[in-house]
């Protein structure tokens, strides 16, 4: 019996014992996107649906063996990187980029926490820069991070262009953080603005959108479709899992990223 195929994610990020963010953000969405999601560690973490609290990064070394293992077992369609804790974390996971060329490579740069607790420095922002941004297929900035990422440019068009000057293919930047009636989201790719997404501003804060909307961005990816297009998929897709979200803590709401197995089981009663 011939097996499917089953596209693998390697995705790098941090575990977020509330469940909201990081590794299992990844694991639920690239579920729901048909894929199969190999996490690496990058960080520990202490938080809640409040705030993060502390931050300790992972072992690079363990971490670079945990990616070799996978990679010398699986082939890899795609690529997901989120919270980098450090600039050691960064120079590992840009290592195992260098030597598997060809793969994509979705960037979620995660410089604060919902509660604004800062979560990099300025060496791990220029080690981002020099080392992940020209390797980078797919970067998905909020507004803030866009900003800090191209601290010298005057607008958001301008720091679309400077992340492509750095070496990034396309740029999707998020306006949840913007003072906007609706989420407006660009797309930078070519050397220009190629399209620009409208969705309904839900009423409440969330914790993982980020993480949510890039691990569907890699999961398409991963199967081969077109950027744009795969591009408005994964925003519908969030987008759901926000209007369909829960709060089960005192802080932020969570993404329902299982909503459609509810769905489904309720259809098949």
């Amino acid at each position: 019996m011939t097996q499917p195929s089953i596209p693998v994610v390697v995705t790098f990020s941090g575990h977020d014992p509330c469940g909201g963010a990081g590794i299992q953000a990844d694991i639920e969405t690239l579920a729901s996107m048909g894929c199969h999601a190999a996490p690496v560690i990058t960080a520990h973490t202490v938080q809640n649906t409040l705030d993060v609290i502390s931050v300790t990064p992972a072992d690079p070394t363990l971490l670079i063996q945990q990616a070799r293992a996978i990679m010398e077992d699986m082939e890899a369609a795609a690529f997901k990187i989120g919270l980098l804790a450090n600039t050691e974390i960064t120079e590992a996971v840009h290592s195992l980029l260098v030597d598997y060329p060809g793969i994509p490579v979705v960037v979620d740069p995660v410089f604060a926490s919902g509660g604004g607790k800062r979560l990099v420095d300025e060496g791990l922002l220029d080690a981002m820069r020099t080392l992940l941004l020209p390797l980078t297929t797919i970067l998905t900035p909020n507004s803030f991070e866009a900003r800090t990422l191209a601290a010298e440019a005057d607008n958001l068009d301008a720091c679309a262009h400077k992340l492509m000057d750095d070496g990034c293919e396309y740029v999707l930047i998020t306006g949840t953080h913007e003072n906007t009636p609706d989420v407006e989201n660009r797309l930078y790719g070519n050397r220009r603005l190629m399209d620009t997404y409208r969705w309904e501003r839900l009423p409440d804060p969330y914790h993982g959108s980020g993480c949510t909307l890039a691990a569907a961005i890699a999961g398409l990816l991963a199967q081969g479709g077109e950027v744009p297009a795969l591009i408005e998929e994964a925003q519908a897709y969030t987008w759901e899992t926000l209007k369909q979200g829960y709060r089960i803590g005192m802080g932020q709401y969570l993404p329902n990223r299982l909503f459609w197995a509810v769905e489904e089981e309720g259809a098949g009663q």
